[in-house]
């Protein structure tokens, strides 16, 4: 998918481990357009630039992975807590760049 020249990219800085939690995510963006291999390869170093179709994907995986008892039996682990401040920090950056 080619961005359009009103299509809005937001830059977020993920590090530590809401990256290493986010990149244990990946196989779930198969149909991401590439999100999952630059989620993949994303070091953490300088933010990373997300179109609006970017951060839907990761609220929707992050959110259905929260949720799944599977992934999280313990949901007082560091890992989930990391991940939900990583979907509380998404859905942020999504509101303040696409209020329709």
């Amino acid at each position: 998918m080619k961005p359009g020249p009103k299509d809005r990219k937001v830059s977020v800085l993920i590090t530590g481990e809401e990256l290493t939690e986010l990149q244990r995510l990946t196989w779930q963006m198969s149909e991401s357009f590439g999100l999952d291999r630059r989620i993949e390869n994303y070091a953490g170093k300088r933010p990373i630039g997300l179109r609006r179709w970017d951060l839907e994907c990761l609220l929707v995986v992050i959110d259905l992975t929260l949720q799944d008892s599977k992934a999280y039996p313990d949901r007082t682990t560091s890992g989930y807590n990391a991940l939900t401040q990583l979907l509380e920090r998404i859905r942020y950056e999504y509101r303040q760049a696409f209020r329709d």
